[in-house]
């Protein structure tokens, strides 16, 4: 290095004393203590220098043009929201199937039993006119013999007469209507205050052997009725 030159320390090459960068390859210049300014002062004067200077920062200026190009050019990723989840399908709920009332049994309906008699009648071959009760008990009558009856009950009668029927049950089972409730025959006196009353009929006119209208010979039911309510029943045999 001269008074007048100066050499880089990165390429070697030999530029002015006052200049502030190589003129070959751009780097700082170091100026030792001793030397003066050049004569322009810092800035470089010549017209190497400068255009040294006018192609580094030409460089710098062709960098950013180009960045900025390209940064026009490509645009920016679309601002995509984020996806929102979808939701997992809540399974409905059906309505529990209605049960439909169960259809009902196919056949005769079941018959409702019939009341007990309040009441009672017991038989036999005579009649206590006092206590209007039976003696010689029997269910079991044939001609020549009394037919007697009494019917009890637990609280007074409390009409003056009774609806008397009685039936034949007949060998298939079936029954038969000998003497009907409301005939003038089925219609008995009783005491309405009384608990108790009792009949005393002649085998021989019930049976009525050959005669219209008998009771003839069998098995009976004689049913006694306080209006529609029946009241006493009993059973017992004609025989020849």
């Amino acid at each position: 290095m001269s008074g007048d030159t100066v050499d880089c320390f990165n390429c070697g090459n030999t530029n002015p004393a006052w200049a502030q960068v190589c003129r070959s390859c751009g780097a700082p210049i170091a100026h030792s203590a001793v030397g003066g300014r050049g004569p322009g002062g810092i800035f470089p004067a010549d017209q190497a220098s400068l255009i040294s200077i006018g192609v580094a920062l030409g460089s710098i200026a062709l960098a950013i043009a180009v960045g900025l190009f390209f940064s026009g050019i490509i645009p920016p990723a679309p601002n995509v929201p984020d996806p929102t989840p979808t939701p997992t399908p809540i399974p409905s709920v059906s309505a529990e199937p209605s049960i439909s009332a169960a259809p009902s049994a196919s056949g005769p309906a079941t018959p409702v039993p019939t009341p007990a008699p309040i009441g009672t009648i017991s038989f036999g071959y005579g009649l206590n006119t006092t206590t209007h009760e039976v003696t010689d008990p029997t269910n079991t009558f044939a001609p020549g013999t009394r037919f007697c009856y009494s019917i009890l009950l637990p609280e007074p009668f409390g009409v003056s007469s009774l609806n008397e029927e009685v039936v034949r049950v007949e060998a298939d089972g079936s029954l038969k209507v000998v003497q009907p409730r409301d005939s003038a025959t089925g219609k008995i006196d009783v005491t309405p205050g009384l608990m108790i009353a009792g009949y005393n009929v002649s085998t021989t006119a019930l049976i009525s052997f050959g005669g219209v209208g008998g009771w003839g010979t069998g098995n009976f039911i004689i049913r006694e009725y306080r209006g529609a309510e029946l009241i006493a029943e009993g059973k017992f045999t004609f025989t020849k």
